[in-house]
């Protein structure tokens, strides 16, 4: 890309300028409709309407121009780390500037994600800069070699560099505003229409310039350190996303709902790249997805395509003859590349980063109440709670069909042993054939049986990095709780399998433990909803909806971050206060969705919905005119009432 002005990044840049000037031919064209409205007017009439409808249209439109183009930066939560701190990755990161052509970042903030990136304080959807932070993920400087990381480094670095052209510093920074504040349109923001309409023509404007920008950044990158190494990141970056977002799914995620957090959440991270070689290889050759309609990055076919030289013409004239001897087969060239650089010396980037990982934990991973415990214990923890949620809800539903309370496996072998589970199974699920009935019974059962060996201390976890976990004996042996839930479930040998458990250990008649408070897993959240007539703010979790008294009108932002706080907080299950509520806790109101009979929607304009509860109640919901959402919010909320619809 030429310096002087290339076309596609002056274009991008000229195109940004256009959002402040369409914003004000919008504001222009509403103050010279109501004018021309106003001057018709008698002008007693006129006097008496103009500041009215001067507030309803100029001033509507003026906030929401507002609120469209102010748009609020989000500093990801991490541990700053100065040049006194890391001498060694601040060298690394001012090798990256200087081949980048840019200065170097301001600060270094080492975050949980794994991510790199920088962050710029602009204004004016970017058309003035401002600081520049670099955001680097520790899962980076855990799994990454440092000519590779040298290579992600500079290739952030490079989005801002002039070498692609003196207007590409400026187009890059408008393009990352407004990528932030497209998505954020509301439609209900009375300047949102036109906005979004000249967002689309934006980007289309944009992408040459974005295209050819990223291209460029992996060309300086591969310059700096290597076309190997800078063809390995690429690769190397979603995989170890794909990687983390696996831990947290399966690892950190039900030991945070439940209650607990590891004490070495990234040291775990680590066992779990180590174990999971196959995964991260295969994750390595898969195309990763776009990640939105602002994402820019080409196709990482493309962009390793770019970096890696084709063999020339005249190499294929030079062949040998066919009857010659075959030359040795050449090395690809990212793995010849490889080869002709010299072994770097492992560098310690990060002086001690097992403690930088522990410091980083306590920022990003606050325990909010949560019971701190070593690995083993958290992952114990989880699974046991997840089986005791699952159970609850089964016995649930299994009491409410056989009028009977059933609270533990001792009264589930009872209703086997009276043959009275069967129909009570039958009533649960109307439409399943006979066979299929004895399987969810067996399966339930199974289930009961691992609770009372857990409870009794005759079983333990035993954990996986690589797999599910199993209960095993507690010197580690198998336990075979099939075979004994498929006895059990025989009315006939029901009887003689209680007298079996109960001789070996088996607690039966033990109830879920309450080691730690619960959370319900948080799926989404709307503020400002109508609750039978009183302003709300809701909170969809897996197992019900948190009410939470709303905020007076033109309070919405400060709703938002209130919701946002409570929900990463957790949501209690069963809704208990915590230990220090707020002033509003004594009135939060939690529905759990078994106490949910079914739901009714009412027409209208703005939809609403009607909870019927089993206590013979109702719960009546509908939007606000000013209703606004948590990040997926309102797919939730839809998910949330075709379940109650359709399996009540």
């Amino acid at each position: 890309m030429s310096r002087n002005a290339p076309p596609v990044a002056a274009r991008s840049a000229i195109a940004l300028a256009g959002f402040p000037v369409v914003a004000g031919l919008q504001l222009a064209a509403v103050l010279l409709l109501l004018w021309a409205v106003l001057s018709v007017l008698p002008s007693a009439v006129a006097l008496r309407a103009g500041v009215p409808l001067s507030i309803a249209t100029v001033g509507a439109l003026g906030y929401g121009t507002w609120r469209a183009l102010h748009t609020r930066r989000r500093t990801p939560a991490g541990v700053a780390v100065t040049r006194r701190q890391a001498p060694k990755l601040w060298e690394l990161i001012d090798g990256a500037a200087a081949a980048a052509g840019v200065r170097p970042p301001d600060g270094v903030t080492v975050v949980a994600d794994a991510t790199a990136a920088l962050g710029e304080r602009t204004r004016v959807l970017g058309l003035i800069g401002g600081r520049r932070d670099l955001y680097l993920g520790l899962p980076l400087l855990q799994a990454l070699a440092p000519a590779r990381l040298r290579a992600v480094v500079a290739h952030e670095l490079a989005h801002g560099s002039p070498k692609l052209g003196r207007w590409a510093p400026l187009a890059y920074r408008g393009r990352v505003a407004v990528g932030r504040m497209a998505p954020r349109l509301s439609r209900r923001n009375p300047a949102g229409a036109v906005l979004r309409a000249y967002a689309r023509f934006y980007r289309r404007m944009d992408a040459p310039f974005s295209r050819a920008q990223e291209l460029a950044a992996d060309r300086i990158a591969a310059d700096h350190a290597g076309v190997a190494d800078a063809v390995a990141a690429l690769r190397d970056l979603p995989a170890l996303a794909g990687m983390q977002r696996l831990f947290h799914a399966e690892y950190v995620g039900p030991g945070w709902q439940a209650g607990y957090v590891p004490d070495d959440v990234f040291g775990g991270l680590l066992r779990v790249l180590a174990a999971r070689s196959v995964e991260m290889s295969m994750l390595r050759a898969t195309e990763p997805a776009p990640s939105g309609p602002w994402d820019t990055h080409p196709p990482l076919a493309e962009r390793v395509a770019a970096l890696t030289p084709e063999p020339s013409p005249a190499a294929s004239d030079t062949a040998p003859p066919s009857d010659a001897a075959p030359a040795p087969e050449e090395p690809p060239a990212e793995e010849a590349a490889a080869e002709e650089k010299p072994a770097e010396p492992d560098e310690e980037l990060v002086p001690d980063l097992p403690a930088l990982g522990r410091a980083l934990q306590a920022v990003a991973f606050p325990p909010r109440g949560r019971t701190v415990v070593s690995w083993d214990e958290c992952l114990s923890f989880a699974r046991t709670t997840e089986m005791e949620r699952e159970a609850e809800a089964a016995l649930a539903a299994i009491s409410r069909a056989s009028d009977a309370a059933v609270p533990d496996a001792a009264h589930l072998l009872t209703l086997v042993a009276d043959g009275r589970l069967r129909a009570a199974a039958g009533a649960v699920f109307p439409d399943t054939s006979p066979e299929e009935i004895t399987a969810r019974i067996v399966d339930l059962l199974g289930l009961m049986l691992a609770l009372a060996a857990l409870r009794g201390g005759v079983a333990r976890w035993r954990h996986s990095w690589t797999g599910a976990a199993e209960v095993v004996a507690v010197d580690g042996a198998n336990l075979n709780l099939a075979e004994l839930a498929a006895a059990a479930a025989d009315p006939e040998t029901a009887e003689a399998v209680r007298t079996y458990l109960t001789e070996n250990g088996f607690d039966l008649a033990a109830r879920a433990d309450q080691r730690a408070a619960a959370r319900a897993r948080v799926l989404g959240g709307l503020v400002n909803l109508s609750a039978d007539g009183t302003r709300t703010d809701l909170l969809i979790t897996d197992l019900g909806l948190l009410l939470v008294p709303g905020l007076p009108r033109g309070r919405g932002v400060e709703a938002k971050r209130r919701l946002t706080r409570i929900a990463a907080d957790g949501v209690p299950a069963g809704a208990e206060p915590p230990a220090k509520p707020d002033s509003d806790q004594e009135v939060r109101r939690f529905v759990p969705f078994a106490d949910v009979a079914g739901v009714t929607v009412l027409p209208g304009r703005r939809k609403g919905w009607v909870l019927g509860l089993r206590d013979g109640g109702n719960l009546s919901l509908r939007p606000a005119l000013d209703a606004d959402e948590l990040p997926g919010g309102w797919a939730a909320w839809d998910e949330a009432v075709t379940f109650l619809a359709g399996t009540r």
